[in-house]
């Protein structure tokens, strides 16, 4: 079986549309606004006109090219292309400003291979036994992930700031309940504004606080950065010694927060920029331009691709919304989630999940081949960028919802974030509680009807346990370091 998939995939046909799913993605990932789940959407009924082999590699090509594409206006314009490249933007675009944007390509593109490749072996090898242990997950993990999650907020202080970082955090939060009460139904903050009934919009959020906010500060200068950005350099420059490790760090939790039926790449990526943040020996140069980081963010979120497609294609329960939009692409052919995808559709699926390998391995060689060309865009005037990339902003916070709302929404988080940023509040905290906000929001309520009202389910099961000691290991070593500044402050 495994042969014949290995013989199915390597055809002309299914070799072309991997290829062009995998240049499609990267495309759509580096467009602020256009995400993979969109894309993927589109080419469902594209697909149904396919063979099913070839709908299902040009599917997965896409979502693997985006995960990866989205890092590229990240690390040069500190704008994300998708949700999941905010953290890549924290230490991609500093390394831009001081000349050395090539190497933060370099480290992405190796790392979302590594990150992408890791998740796939992961599914083609243990994918129904993953599964069972991602139906242990409900709404008390959940609750507990978004915790997990949160804590980085004390990480993502700076010196000195860890209150305004808390105050940051907790901005995001009340931002994230605005709209409709997920258990009671009623509206909450909403102004009576109908269209922030569904609450604000997270990509418009987004795009204004990174992108127009960015655009906004480079009025002030004539470039990104003033130094000439040699080709040459950037393709002999060697890949930083020590990212193994980090490399590693998101590739594991990537897959494992990938396997966890509703999670996703971006808090897969916060989650690994923290941990490895704090087990950093350079952890003052987070912030500041840190390989490191982009290593673990990268690696992370391009971990969810394998590991999301576990329980979509053992249970039938998408990882995230890519992976739902996947999903509806076997179901119109026919395949039918469950033993019988690996039985009697073996070579079918079998080829799928070798094809993600071929798309990792494209996107590897379009990274580290335009790697030295994209960097050159950091060297466009600021009277020409500044404009385009607004433009695309807008259009981009459009297309999410066709949504004249959305643009006003992008302008209004540009002017907040210009603000925050002014003060020296922390714009990572923010969006940390404003991508997790619901998810805790939810897991809790639903945590405590499935306790009958009680806290103790939150303790009670072994997951949660888990969780728990996780949270608290990751807090120990903030909460010492402060202790230590202040005695330090003290005897001085």
């Amino acid at each position: 079986m495994i042969v014949d998939a290995l013989l199915s995939l390597l055809t002309p046909t299914s070799l072309l549309a991997v290829f062009i799913g995998t240049v499609a993605g990267v495309v759509v990932g580096g467009m602020p606004g256009l995400t993979a789940t969109m894309a993927v959407a589109l080419l469902i009924p594209v697909s149904y006109a396919l063979e099913p082999l070839t709908g299902l590699v040009l599917m997965g090509g896409v979502y693997c090219g985006a995960m990866y594409g989205g890092s590229i206006p990240a690390i040069l314009l500190h704008t994300p292309g998708t949700p999941a490249a905010v953290a890549t933007a924290i230490e991609g675009y500093p390394l831009t400003q001081q000349g050395r944007g090539g190497l933060a390509l370099k480290v992405s593109v190796v790392s979302s291979f590594a990150g992408g490749v890791f998740s796939t072996f992961v599914l083609l090898l243990t994918a129904p036994l993953l599964a069972i242990f991602a139906l242990q997950f409900g709404p008390p993990e959940y609750f507990l992930l978004a915790i997990l999650g949160l804590v980085g907020i004390v990480s993502l202080a700076d010196e000195g700031k860890l209150v305004k970082a808390l105050i940051s955090g907790v901005l995001g939060l009340v931002i994230a309940v605005i709209g409709t009460d997920p258990i009671s139904g009623g509206l909450r903050y909403t102004l009576g504004v109908r269209e922030l009934f569904d609450g604000v919009s997270f990509m418009p959020a987004l795009i204004g606080m990174f992108s127009i906010t960015e655009m906004l500060k480079l009025s002030r200068s004539g470039r990104i950065m003033h130094e000439t950005v040699e080709i040459g350099k950037i393709k002999s420059e060697p890949m930083p010694k020590g990212l193994g490790r980090f490399i590693g760090l998101g590739s594991g939790l990537g897959t494992l927060v990938g396997i966890l039926p509703g999670e996703g790449a971006t808090i897969a990526a916060f989650i690994s920029y923290n941990i490895a943040r704090q087990h950093s020996k350079n952890r003052k140069l987070f912030g500041k331009g840190n390989p490191e980081g982009i290593a673990a963010a990268e690696s992370g979120n391009n971990g969810c691709v394998g590991g999301s497609l576990v329980p979509t294609l053992t249970l039938g329960i998408p990882g995230n919304s890519v992976a739902a939009a996947l999903l509806g692409g076997l179901l119109i052919h026919g395949l039918i989630p469950g033993p019988e995808l690996f039985t009697k559709h073996g070579v079918i699926t079998y080829g799928f999940i070798f094809s993600l390998f071929l798309a990792n391995i494209t996107f590897l060689g379009i990274g580290l081949l335009f790697a030295p060309y994209f960097a050159r865009i950091s060297l466009i005037p600021t009277y020409l960028l500044i404009p385009v990339v607004c433009l695309f902003s807008a259009l981009g916070a459009y297309a999410i919802d066709g949504a004249i709302f959305d643009v006003w929404v992008t302008i209004g988080f540009a002017v907040f974030a210009l603000i925050l940023e002014k003060g020296g509040f922390s714009l990572g905290a923010l969006i940390l509680g404003l991508i997790l906000g619901p998810i805790a929001e939810t897991g809790f309520a639903q945590g405590l009807i499935i306790g009958h009202g009680s806290h103790a389910v939150f303790f009670e099961r072994g997951p949660c346990q888990i969780l728990w000691a996780v949270i608290v290991l990751l807090l120990v070593p903030p909460v010492v370091q402060i202790y230590r500044n202040h005695l330090a402050t003290r005897r001085g």
